[in-house]
């Protein structure tokens, strides 16, 4: 028997083989522009760990889903940091219960295989930064037997050395470098003078890397003995040996509970997020070296800052208000260009690395991401297909990688 279509059938048919082709094209990869890895501390599996979710970004629509394979145990409990490698193709993952990062590598379709694990020369780890020498990681108390949750400390900063590849092996962690003037794997974030026994805790990391191709890493903090709290940023030199030294007027003011950083691509601006006070402190950077530039209004709960390292646009979390603030930059200078509406309580932030033109948050209670197209005209943002994501309970910490070729 031969069937009969009508127009409106044809039409139906049409439509219908189009979406296939279309899903088949995304399932392929052959329109995923990033991998997004969202860390969530929800149990998996005997062992509790935490949880990776692998997003991928379509680059026409902006949509992110879940590749087949997620999520991966995190291979520890609760991850709260996360930082890739300045190739790409390392995922560390932060386990604050475990006191331990853990090196991921990170295959071409996006899936991620454990590697490494080490522990961090602290106690509770909460924040990392890598580049293409060294990963950076903040524990919130110094490895001191008089220190402990009932009895808090001040925390500490260690840096780990990245091993190249080889053709024979994959990178790799190499031993925490040792700080000659106490003999230990970690330097101590704390003040001096009548203030050297208030409990100072750290809150985020960013490494930068200057025109002169020296490299500093800022690790922002606040006096929680102090009250009102005041908030510091404490500057160091990497020396070629890995080794730090602290800068010159370090630690620096910084309000009163700086929550998040960021950093132009050419290391001339550091931006830094107050909770507090809802605002974002800018600072210009001279030989390391931070001056205060200008102060702007962001959200109620400020949280996450991310400076797109391409176009002149700075995007903050506003972790009360669920909303992000978008600002333009002009000479470290910035502008208001809107706020947007997120998921509930967003706390971390951040820009596709291949095309920045797309903006995300990890939504706290909301356990979503939401995402946003980012015009790179005007640093506007508009909510993408289907936005927000669902994700596993209470995620924490993103991080991505671009899949192809990489905006420059």
């Amino acid at each position: 028997m031969r069937m009969k279509f009508n127009k409106s059938s044809q039409l139906l048919l049409v439509s219908a083989a189009s979406l296939l082709v279309a899903g088949l094209v995304t399932a392929c990869g052959t329109l995923t522009t990033d991998f997004v890895y969202v860390a969530s501390a929800k149990a998996a599996g005997t062992n509790n760990y935490g949880e990776i979710d692998v997003f991928e970004i379509n680059s026409e629509s902006g949509r992110m889903r879940q590749i087949p394979a997620s999520p991966f145990p995190s291979e520890g409990r609760n991850p709260v940091a996360e930082a890739v490698s300045s190739d790409y193709a390392n995922l560390y993952v932060v386990n604050q219960d475990d006191n331990n990062i853990v090196q991921f590598t990170i295959g071409s379709d996006g899936k991620l295989y454990p590697q490494q694990t080490v522990n961090t020369p602290g106690i509770y780890p909460m924040a990392v930064a890598a580049n293409g020498s060294n990963l950076f990681v903040v524990d919130t108390y110094q490895p001191l037997a008089s220190c402990s949750t009932a009895a808090p400390c001040s925390g500490s900063i260690g840096v780990f050395p990245i091993i190249a590849a080889t053709s024979t092996a994959a990178s790799s962690i190499g031993t925490a470098v040792t700080n000659t003037s106490n003999s230990s794997n970690y330097w101590p974030l704390t003040l001096s003078g009548k203030n050297s026994s208030d409990v100072i805790v750290p809150t985020a990391v960013n490494v930068v890397a200057s025109s002169t191709s020296a490299t500093y890493v800022y690790v922002t903090a606040y006096d929680s003995t102090a009250s009102p709290n005041v908030g510091y940023i404490f500057g160091f030199a990497v020396g070629s040996d890995s080794t730090l030294t602290a800068l010159s007027g370090s630690p620096y003011s910084a309000g009163t509970l700086p929550a998040g950083i960021s950093s132009d691509s050419a290391g001339q601006y550091v931006y830094v997020t107050d909770k507090t006070n809802g605002t974002v402190l800018a600072y210009s950077v001279v030989s390391g070296a931070l001056t205060l530039s200008g102060t702007y209004a962001a959200g109620n709960g400020a949280m996450a800052i991310a400076v797109d390292p391409s176009y002149s646009f700075a995007y903050v979390a506003n972790s009360v208000d669920d909303t992000i603030t978008a600002y333009s930059i002009s000479n470290g200078a910035l502008t208001r260009i809107g706020t947007y509406s997120t998921g509930l309580q967003p706390v971390a932030i951040g820009i596709d690395p291949s095309t920045r033109h797309f903006v995300y948050t990890v939504n706290y209670l909301g356990s979503t991401v939401s995402d946003f197209l980012l015009s790179t005209t005007d640093g506007t943002l508009l909510v993408t297909q289907y936005s927000p994501f669902v994700s596993n309970a209470l995620p924490t910490a993103v991080a991505a990688v671009p899949h192809g070729t990489v905006l420059k």
